[in-house]
């Protein structure tokens, strides 16, 4: 069983950093990318940002210049560095994991979610 685990949400003040940590754990075997997604009220649930087990990384518009995502393969964990936060992305971010365990196809996994909440 897979467990992936978020921490690191809470409320900020506009402009203001917080950084996101998501550990997993568990019989995993590999890891091939993991990812933060956030969903917003009465939104859809989008992507953030992602990474590779080779380090390459993606962002979303909204964000790029903003936050920064970065791994450590020998804990399983992922780190989301939110900064210059705006009201606007106030959210529940989710982490996510492409990943087996074992020599089968990979699989989604997701967290519970973290809440982030910007005030203007």
């Amino acid at each position: 069983q897979v467990q992936l685990v978020e921490s690191g949400g809470g409320l900020v003040q506009a402009g203001g950093s917080l950084r996101l940590s998501c550990a997993a754990s568990g019989s995993i075997f590999s890891i091939n990318a993991m990812n933060w997604y956030r969903q917003a009220p009465g939104k859809q649930r989008e992507l953030v940002a992602g990474i590779t087990s080779g380090g390459t990384t993606n962002y979303a518009d909204s964000v790029k210049g903003r936050f920064i995502i970065s791994g450590d393969n020998a804990k399983n964990t992922v780190y989301l560095q939110m900064n210059s936060l705006k009201p606007e992305d106030t959210a529940v971010y989710y982490c996510n994991a492409d990943l087996n365990t074992g020599p089968f196809p990979t699989m989604d996994y997701w967290g519970k979610g973290t809440l982030v909440t910007v005030s203007s």
